[in-house]
């Protein structure tokens, strides 16, 4: 999805304003282990794929209905990948989403995340409150009401996932949802948006070491 209205196109300027200001020592927050990878397959696969993704993109969560689940089960499985999630919030309500589901045990990450993105409709485009909507979702992964409302108030944490996004722009050139940056053997490839699976398994033949 390409940078929509309701973006954070004005990331520096929420790291700035929209945040409170970082007290002194803010920094040793990229020490905070819900800043940690969050990924699945061997550490050691041969090709590592970074993804770069909003918890509130339609195509983002295509991505994972439609493609997803044979990437899992034919290459990471199968020790070819390594993916590692990448966040990269389009809107408010996608940050605290992210937020929410760094905070939640690392195993249940990826289970979180998938139900986010499953179930868009039904939370971030609500006639209702998504942040209500999001708080159900958390507690069904287990979340008590108390910590869900210290994370939604965590500026902190939301101020180091859009450095990370930050980060992704400069380093990655990433304009849109999903992006992919294949890497493997000294080789990158950067790849924008949706794609079925022949695709992004060519992509990974790309960089793959021989």
């Amino acid at each position: 999805m390409r940078l929509p209205r309701r973006t954070l196109l004005a990331a520096p300027g929420l790291l700035a304003t929209g945040l409170a200001a970082a007290p002194p020592g803010a920094r040793a927050q990229n020490a905070d282990p819900r800043l940690s990878e969050r990924g699945i397959g061997n550490p050691d696969a041969p090709v590592k794929v970074m993804e770069f993704f909003s918890l509130t993109c339609s195509h983002c969560a295509a991505f994972h209905k439609e493609t997803f689940p044979r990437v899992k089960r034919d290459l990471v499985e199968r020790g070819a990948i390594r993916l590692i999630w990448r966040d990269f919030p389009l809107d408010q309500i996608a940050l605290t989403a992210a937020a929410v589901a760094r905070s939640l045990p690392a195993e249940r990450y990826e289970g979180f995340i998938g139900a986010l993105l499953s179930s868009q409709d039904r939370w971030a485009f609500t006639r209702g409150d998504p942040l209500v909507e999001l708080g159900k979702m958390a507690a069904l992964a287990g979340m008590q009401k108390a910590q869900y409302d210290q994370v939604v108030a965590d500026e902190g944490l939301k101020r180091a996932i859009l450095e990370q996004r930050m980060t992704a722009e400069k380093e990655f050139s990433v304009q849109a949802t999903p992006s992919f940056s294949f890497q493997g053997g000294g080789t990158i490839r950067n790849q924008s948006g949706n794609m079925p699976f022949e695709k992004f398994q060519q992509l990974v033949l790309e960089v793959r070491p021989v």
